[in-house]
C-alpha cells in the first residue's frame, strides 16, 4: 500500500525495491532514520541505537516519530493477521490511497 502524500513527495517504486540490507548508502539521512525505525519494530527492537534515536529526533518531531511508530506496528499487526488466517494475497498489486487527515 502507497499513501498518495508519500507518491506527491516523490516515493517511486525503484526506489521502494531498493529497500534492502544495506540501505543506508541508498537513501537520505531522514529515510535512513525512518527505515532504522521500521527494522527495529519489525525485528529486533533492541537494535534502535542511541545514535539511531539521535537521528530520528534530527530529522522527525515526535509527533512525526509517534506517527512512525504507530503506522508500522499497525501495518506489522495487520499482516500478522491476514497470514493466520491465511489470507495473505500470494501477488499482491500496489494500492494508492488517500493519506489520512489530508
Amino acid at each position: 500500500m502507497r499513501f498518495d502524500s508519500a507518491r506527491a513527495a516523490g516515493l517511486e517504486e525503484g526506489k521502494v525495491e531498493r529497500i534492502a540490507d544495506g540501505y543506508e548508502t541508498e537513501f537520505t539521512e531522514a529515510e535512513t532514520a525512518a527505515l532504522n525505525l521500521t527494522d527495529a519494530i519489525i525485528g529486533d527492537p533492541r537494535s534502535l541505537t542511541d545514535a539511531h534515536r539521535d537521528a530520528l529526533k534530527a530529522h522527525f518531531s515526535d509527533a512525526e516519530i509517534i506517527e512512525l511508530t504507530l503506522g508500522v506496528g499497525l501495518f506489522l499487526a495487520m499482516s500478522k493477521v491476514l497470514i493466520n488466517l491465511g489470507l495473505e494475497p500470494e501477488d499482491m498489486p500496489v494500492t494508492l490511497i488517500p493519506t489520512p487527515g489530508s
